[in-house]
């Protein structure tokens, strides 16, 4: 680990980033060329003493996970992220299905898309990045940890997922997300996390050993969806999918349909993070 080089990556792209460029608003006082280390460790979700530690050269090794972390609140490229895992003595993430990491280009585009709800999603459907318009629609979606992590485990073992969901809708969403989960183990036959992920869901989802069974196949495109926000009611919402050219990442984006959707969309912003719950129904889905 070289902490004087890590400690001055940290400061220098911190000092280079403004706070716009982070969905940050300027403050007309301010005197910090770039973002602050409280504000870093808002983004990063991580302590502001350890923000100064790093800084300061004066840190235990950072995890991977920290790194991550880090490297999204930074908005740091893809080069610079390997550059930060290699100064803190760890392998840069892979450059494949398995990363959790966002894109860096991925990143800048939720930072734009300010007040519409968007999130990056893995190809296996983790979440590994969302905007704060998000984090109010359908709380953390990057807390899970295990299986958990991916939405279809969740929408197959946890009747909760699916609560959101009116029930007229939930076997055309589940035939859905088994197919799209279908054409990516086509795309990456061979691949141990794909092929483990289905094994341990056929163990314990009979509904998904039936669509499994089934053989259909279809990528997530746009679509249309009806679910249900605890704070602000009924909500339709359209979601485009863009997808990267490898197919192993994409950018969810939530628009409202109609205006009352409009309308609660607005309520939830001013509403804002007070007294969030810890569990929050809503979970973004790809096409339904």
């Amino acid at each position: 680990m070289e902490r004087e080089q890590l400690a001055d990556f940290l400061r220098r792209r911190r000092e280079a980033i403004q706070p716009a460029e982070v969905g940050l608003a300027a403050s007309p006082r301010r005197r910090t060329s770039g973002l602050r280390r409280e504000e870093v460790a808002m983004l990063a979700g991580m302590s502001v003493d350890y923000v100064v530690r790093l800084e300061q050269g004066r840190s235990s090794q950072p995890s991977t996970q920290l790194l991550g972390a880090l490297a999204r609140a930074l908005r740091l490229s893809d080069d610079e992220r390997d550059h930060l895992f290699h100064l803190a003595g760890h392998q840069p993430p892979p450059a494949d299905g398995t990363a959790r990491l966002a894109r860096a280009g991925l990143m800048r585009m939720l930072d734009l898309l300010g007040d519409t709800p968007a999130v990056v999603m893995s190809d296996v459907g983790e979440v590994l990045a969302q905007n704060r318009a998000a984090l109010l629609l359908m709380g953390d979606q990057t807390r899970h940890s295990g299986d958990r992590r991916y939405m279809v485990y969740r929408w197959f073992t946890d009747p909760a997922t699916r609560a959101v969901h009116p029930p007229g809708e939930q076997e055309h969403q589940s035939r859905q997300m088994v197919a799209d989960l279908r054409a990516v183990a086509g795309r990456r036959a061979g691949d141990p996390v794909i092929t483990a992920l289905v094994e341990r869901l056929r163990a314990v989802s009979a509904d998904f050993r039936r669509l499994w069974a089934e053989h259909e196949v279809a990528v997530r495109r746009a679509n249309r969806k009806t679910l249900t926000q605890p704070r602000v009611g009924r909500l339709v919402m359209d979601c485009e999918t863009l997808i990267t050219p490898d197919q192993r990442q994409q950018l969810l984006v939530f628009t409202p349909a109609d205006d009352e959707t409009r309308e609660r969309l607005a309520l939830l912003r001013v509403l804002g993070l007070e007294e969030f719950p810890a569990e929050v129904a809503a979970e973004p889905h790809g096409q339904d």
